[in-house]
Protein backbone atom coordinates (compact mmCIF):
# COMPACT_ATOMS: atom_id res chain seq x y z
CA UNK A 1 0.00 0.00 0.00
CA UNK A 2 1.67 2.97 -1.23
CA UNK A 3 1.21 6.44 0.97
CA UNK A 4 -0.23 9.64 -0.84
CA UNK A 5 0.42 13.36 0.47
CA UNK A 6 -1.44 16.14 -1.02
CA UNK A 7 -0.01 19.97 -0.75
CA UNK A 8 -2.73 22.75 -1.40
CA UNK A 9 -2.41 26.49 -2.27
CA UNK A 10 -5.33 27.89 -3.63
CA UNK A 11 -6.02 26.78 -6.96
CA UNK A 12 -3.03 24.06 -7.22
CA UNK A 13 -2.10 21.03 -5.78
CA UNK A 14 0.69 18.80 -5.67
CA UNK A 15 -0.06 15.08 -4.84
CA UNK A 16 2.73 12.88 -3.77
CA UNK A 17 2.87 8.81 -4.12
CA UNK A 18 5.63 6.33 -2.54
CA UNK A 19 6.76 4.56 -0.09
CA UNK A 20 9.14 4.63 3.31
CA UNK A 21 12.26 3.38 3.38
CA UNK A 22 12.04 0.57 6.03
CA UNK A 23 15.38 -0.12 4.90
CA UNK A 24 16.07 3.56 6.97
CA UNK A 25 13.51 2.53 9.74
CA UNK A 26 11.20 4.78 8.81
CA UNK A 27 7.68 4.87 9.78
CA UNK A 28 5.02 3.91 7.94
CA UNK A 29 3.59 7.02 6.56
CA UNK A 30 6.82 8.63 6.02
CA UNK A 31 7.57 8.70 1.92
CA UNK A 32 11.62 8.56 0.65
CA UNK A 33 10.55 6.16 -2.45
CA UNK A 34 8.70 8.55 -4.77
CA UNK A 35 6.67 6.39 -7.50
CA UNK A 36 4.66 8.90 -8.71
CA UNK A 37 3.82 13.00 -8.72
CA UNK A 38 0.80 14.96 -9.99
CA UNK A 39 0.68 19.12 -10.19
CA UNK A 40 -3.18 20.00 -10.74
CA UNK A 41 -3.12 23.55 -11.96
CA UNK A 42 -7.25 24.45 -12.28
CA UNK A 43 -8.86 24.93 -15.66
CA UNK A 44 -4.76 23.50 -17.13
CA UNK A 45 -4.07 19.59 -18.05
CA UNK A 46 -2.81 17.36 -15.61
CA UNK A 47 1.13 17.83 -15.45
CA UNK A 48 2.93 14.17 -14.08
CA UNK A 49 5.85 12.25 -14.44
CA UNK A 50 9.01 10.13 -12.43
CA UNK A 51 11.10 11.59 -9.62
CA UNK A 52 13.55 12.13 -11.78
CA UNK A 53 11.14 14.75 -13.59
CA UNK A 54 10.36 16.30 -10.09
CA UNK A 55 13.89 18.11 -9.68
CA UNK A 56 14.12 19.75 -12.87
CA UNK A 57 11.07 20.90 -12.95
CA UNK A 58 11.22 22.84 -9.31
CA UNK A 59 14.55 23.86 -10.79
CA UNK A 60 12.76 25.47 -13.40
CA UNK A 61 10.36 27.13 -11.63
CA UNK A 62 12.85 28.42 -8.51
CA UNK A 63 15.30 29.30 -10.83
CA UNK A 64 12.49 31.47 -12.76
CA UNK A 65 10.65 32.96 -10.26
CA UNK A 66 13.97 33.84 -8.98
CA UNK A 67 15.28 35.78 -12.10
CA UNK A 68 11.66 37.89 -11.89
CA UNK A 69 11.99 38.88 -8.40
CA UNK A 70 15.44 40.30 -9.35
CA UNK A 71 14.35 41.97 -12.46
CA UNK A 72 16.61 39.51 -14.89
CA UNK A 73 15.58 38.56 -18.29
CA UNK A 74 12.93 35.89 -17.08
CA UNK A 75 13.92 33.19 -19.25
CA UNK A 76 14.44 29.53 -18.52
CA UNK A 77 15.16 26.69 -20.97
CA UNK A 78 16.25 23.14 -20.64
CA UNK A 79 15.75 19.32 -21.89
CA UNK A 80 12.61 19.41 -19.78
CA UNK A 81 10.74 22.43 -19.36
CA UNK A 82 11.10 25.85 -20.88
CA UNK A 83 9.71 29.05 -19.09
CA UNK A 84 9.67 32.54 -20.47
CA UNK A 85 7.31 35.65 -19.95
CA UNK A 86 4.39 36.55 -22.56
CA UNK A 87 4.07 39.99 -20.65
CA UNK A 88 4.46 41.20 -16.48
CA UNK A 89 0.93 38.75 -16.22
CA UNK A 90 1.43 36.17 -18.16
CA UNK A 91 4.13 32.85 -18.22
CA UNK A 92 4.67 30.42 -21.00
CA UNK A 93 5.61 26.91 -19.92
CA UNK A 94 6.54 24.30 -22.01
CA UNK A 95 6.66 20.74 -20.50
CA UNK A 96 8.70 18.65 -22.88
CA UNK A 97 8.70 14.85 -22.53
CA UNK A 98 11.08 12.09 -22.63
CA UNK A 99 8.84 10.02 -24.56
CA UNK A 100 9.38 9.96 -28.42
CA UNK A 101 6.78 10.99 -30.63
CA UNK A 102 5.33 13.01 -27.85
CA UNK A 103 4.20 16.95 -28.38
CA UNK A 104 5.26 19.05 -25.63
CA UNK A 105 2.32 20.46 -23.36
CA UNK A 106 2.23 24.11 -23.44
CA UNK A 107 0.47 25.95 -20.23
CA UNK A 108 -0.04 29.89 -20.00
CA UNK A 109 -0.56 30.35 -16.11
CA UNK A 110 -0.39 34.03 -14.50
CA UNK A 111 1.55 35.52 -11.57
CA UNK A 112 -1.16 34.25 -8.97
CA UNK A 113 -0.94 30.22 -10.49
CA UNK A 114 2.55 30.76 -10.53
CA UNK A 115 2.76 31.65 -6.97
CA UNK A 116 0.55 29.07 -5.85
CA UNK A 117 2.43 26.45 -7.62
CA UNK A 118 5.96 27.52 -6.06
CA UNK A 119 4.51 27.32 -2.57
CA UNK A 120 3.37 23.61 -3.07
CA UNK A 121 6.84 23.06 -3.98
CA UNK A 122 7.86 25.34 -0.73
CA UNK A 123 5.32 22.82 1.82
CA UNK A 124 7.31 19.86 -0.26
CA UNK A 125 10.41 21.29 0.20
CA UNK A 126 9.69 21.97 4.50
CA UNK A 127 7.43 18.82 4.70
CA UNK A 128 8.62 16.19 7.32
CA UNK A 129 7.30 13.07 5.86
CA UNK A 130 8.61 13.27 2.40
CA UNK A 131 12.12 12.82 2.02
CA UNK A 132 13.65 14.15 -1.22
CA UNK A 133 17.50 13.19 -2.32
CA UNK A 134 18.71 16.08 -2.56
CA UNK A 135 21.23 15.26 -5.68
CA UNK A 136 19.50 15.75 -8.80
CA UNK A 137 18.05 19.40 -7.27
CA UNK A 138 20.49 21.65 -7.14
CA UNK A 139 22.79 20.63 -9.90
CA UNK A 140 21.62 22.66 -12.81
CA UNK A 141 21.09 25.75 -10.55
CA UNK A 142 23.62 28.68 -11.70
CA UNK A 143 26.08 29.79 -9.55
CA UNK A 144 24.40 33.37 -9.59
CA UNK A 145 21.23 32.73 -8.95
CA UNK A 146 22.33 30.67 -5.71
CA UNK A 147 24.44 33.33 -4.29
CA UNK A 148 22.06 36.32 -5.16
CA UNK A 149 20.70 36.56 -1.97
CA UNK A 150 24.61 37.59 -0.88
CA UNK A 151 25.68 39.96 -3.53
CA UNK A 152 27.18 42.82 -2.37
CA UNK A 153 24.73 45.26 -3.85
CA UNK A 154 22.00 43.44 -1.55
CA UNK A 155 23.92 43.62 1.36
CA UNK A 156 24.64 47.22 1.00
CA UNK A 157 20.46 47.94 0.12
CA UNK A 158 20.09 45.97 3.77
CA UNK A 159 22.79 47.57 5.91
CA UNK A 160 23.09 51.09 4.50
CA UNK A 161 19.56 52.11 5.86
CA UNK A 162 19.55 50.85 9.41
CA UNK A 163 22.70 51.94 10.08
CA UNK A 164 22.16 55.28 9.04
CA UNK A 165 19.06 55.46 11.09
CA UNK A 166 21.23 54.55 14.04
CA UNK A 167 23.76 57.16 13.35
CA UNK A 168 21.15 59.85 13.53
CA UNK A 169 19.11 58.51 16.59
CA UNK A 170 22.80 58.87 18.29
CA UNK A 171 23.54 62.36 16.99
CA UNK A 172 20.50 63.62 17.97
CA UNK A 173 20.52 62.04 21.44
CA UNK A 174 23.81 64.04 22.04
CA UNK A 175 22.97 66.91 20.72
CA UNK A 176 19.91 67.01 23.04
CA UNK A 177 22.04 65.98 26.32
CA UNK A 178 24.20 68.59 24.87
CA UNK A 179 22.07 71.61 25.15
CA UNK A 180 20.13 70.02 27.70
CA UNK A 181 21.44 71.45 31.65
CA UNK A 182 18.74 70.04 34.57
CA UNK A 183 20.98 72.59 36.89
CA UNK A 184 20.32 75.56 35.22
CA UNK A 185 16.69 74.45 34.48
CA UNK A 186 16.24 74.05 38.41
CA UNK A 187 17.87 77.11 39.30
CA UNK A 188 15.11 78.95 36.91
CA UNK A 189 12.45 77.12 38.36
CA UNK A 190 13.21 77.83 41.76
CA UNK A 191 13.90 81.69 40.36
CA UNK A 192 10.01 81.88 39.76
CA UNK A 193 8.99 80.41 42.51
CA UNK A 194 10.79 82.54 44.71
CA UNK A 195 8.98 85.57 42.51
Amino acid sequence: MQNKLSFHQSSVSLDIVGLPDYSNNENKDQISIISQWKLNIVNKPLIEGKIEHLGPIMNAFYIYSNLLIKNEIPIYESELIDIKADNLHIHNIVLKSSKPNVKPLILKIGNSLLSDTINCFDQLNESSKVRIKKTGFSKNIPKKVRIGVFNKENIINFVIPPFIAIFTLILLSSAFIYFHNPIENKEKIEQINSK
